[in-house]
């Protein structure tokens, strides 16, 4: 049974940084796909970042540059170093994962797998 716990949300100034967490089990990195999606309040979710079993990892747009999403397979745990936060990077933050090989980061929502969330505020 595949089971993704999150942690490490917490609420942080603009232009501070936070490093989300992802504990998986029940499954091995070299055969899942594994990223990151957000939903703030009253939107729909956003696909963040993925990360293939190979290593290859997609950012949208709105986080390339800041956002940086890798694995610690020792761990199993994934990992979303975030720098740089805006007040719009404001939302739940989701880990994922799915049965492939590859996926574009605006699929992280759609993965079979999620996680209960850790929520993340950008506030001065």
């Amino acid at each position: 049974q595949v089971q993704l716990m999150e942690s490490g949300g917490g609420s942080v100034q603009p232009g501070g940084s936070l490093t989300l967490s992802c504990a998986a089990s029940g499954l091995s990195s070299s055969s899942y796909c594994m990223g990151w999606f957000r939903q703030a309040p009253g939107e729909d979710p956003e696909g963040v970042a993925t990360i293939d079993p190979d290593g290859s990892a997609t950012y949208a747009d709105s986080v390339k540059g800041r956002f940086t999403i890798f694995i610690d397979d020792a761990k199993n745990t994934l990992y979303l170093q975030m720098n740089s936060l805006k007040f719009e990077d404001t939302a739940m933050y989701f880990c994922a994962a799915d049965h492939r090989v590859w996926a574009e980061a605006d699929q992280a929502a759609d993965f079979a797998y999620r996680g209960q969330g850790t929520e993340v505020t950008v506030s001065s």
